[in-house]
């Protein structure tokens, strides 16, 4: 085995230990990447998951910067030595990655690199990703590959493990969004029953006020008394469902993780790009994070359903003690004059009245033919 800076047993067990304590996927994803890249020693490590459209539902990598990262551009596609890995399951070490017959290059912006060292992370016969790494840190002879054959193993019984690891974060993520919608399915039906009741017992109250209203006033001055009581108790039944019903994931992970998630799970599902930066904002009042995120969500939902952008950007900064939301795309876009028409048709309405009852704002910047940018600011707590 390669002596580098971690290697024996002790480091393949932290490794393993590492990818063991996370249950989300992404972080499971990068938990495996820097896991390898320091147990080999590389300067680059990458771990791509595929999709069903010759591209990558995720791709995380560890060695390059947040910069690098954006300049690069879009993520790579299921091609070359990629799809070899992918396709044949098969480990592939090479002494220069840019002479093999199957390399087709890549952007400007990308890193140079040399030796290199992939295996395919697989579960019975279904391939999960594909895990390589680049440029081993030790003197190389010309045209040699800095990874052994023994760092070949030990990557391979990495990838073993990872695909277990892997395996039990996409069970423990379905496992929790069905437990989620079992819970809204449950929430609706109480939600139904109780307010049905409600309003059923205000109407027949109403009516009987409505006919005691001549001959007994004193009697429909009390009936609608008790109308004004089951209208309280119906907002009240209102009220604590929506409370209820605050996404689930948002309680677990706050704002800038739940939108991350939200925005990922969008850009796979759509042929936009959809990304999402944020800045040093903290948590914030749960009704502000709620109404951010469903502005979020309403403003996505425009930019992808009907504006036919190709870029929709979502970004989450720190404003003084609060926070402020854009969603901002290349699309269509609209003229903000005709706000009776485009407010109702594009949630614009709601939208602000989302933001001003948490004390926030929300303005609308757009044109026809120059896209469209949304933003919400909120007070903080």
């Amino acid at each position: 085995m390669s002596q580098g800076p971690r290697s024996g047993l002790t480091a393949v067990s932290s490794a393993l230990l590492a990818m063991s304590r996370h249950l989300e996927v992404r972080d499971v994803l990068k938990t495996i990447v820097a896991s390898a890249r320091e147990l080999l020693d590389a300067e680059y490590a990458a771990l791509g998951v595929p999709d069903d459209h010759g591209g990558f539902a995720q791709f995380v990598v560890d060695g390059v910067s947040d910069d690098q990262w954006k300049a690069i551009g879009p993520l790579p596609r299921q091609h070359g030595i990629l799809a070899s890995m992918l396709q044949k399951g098969e480990t592939v070490r090479l002494g220069d990655v840019r002479e093999d017959p199957r390399f087709g290059g890549w952007p400007s912006a990308h890193p140079d690199m040399s030796d290199f060292l992939g295996v395919p992370i697989r579960s019975d016969d279904e391939t999960l990703g594909a895990l390589f790494l680049a440029n081993k840190k030790c003197p190389k002879p010309q045209g040699m590959c800095g990874f052994t054959e023994d760092d070949a193993e030990l990557l391979a019984i990495l990838a073993q493990h990872a695909a277990i690891a892997l395996t039990n974060a996409r069970l423990y993520e379905r496992s929790r969004e069905l437990t989620i919608a079992e819970e809204r399915s449950r929430l609706a039906h109480e939600l139904h029953d109780a307010v049905s009741q409600k309003l059923f017992s205000l109407r027949l109250t109403a009516q009987a006020a409505a006919a005691l209203v001549d001959r007994d006033p004193s009697r429909a001055k009390g009936e609608l008394q008790q109308v004004a009581v089951l209208a309280a108790e119906a907002a009240d039944e209102l009220r604590a469902a929506v409370v209820e019903l605050r996404p689930a994931a948002l309680d677990e992970d706050g704002l800038v993780a739940t939108l991350r998630t939200h925005t990922q799970v969008l850009h796979r599902a759509h042929s936009a790009e959809v990304t999402f930066e944020s800045n040093g904002v903290r948590a914030l009042p749960a009704s502000q994070e709620e109404a951010m995120l469903r502005v979020a969500q309403e403003a996505l939902h425009n930019a992808l359903r009907h504006s036919g952008a190709e870029h929709v950007a979502v970004f989450l900064d720190k404003r003084g003690a609060g926070a402020a939301l854009r969603v901002v795309d290349d699309g269509s876009g609209f003229d903000p004059r005709t706000v009776r028409r485009a407010g109702r048709h594009l949630g614009l309405v709601s939208m602000r009245d989302r933001a001003s009852g948490v004390g926030g704002r929300l303005t609308v910047d757009s044109e026809p033919g120059k896209g469209t940018t949304i933003e919400m600011e909120v007070p903080g707590g």
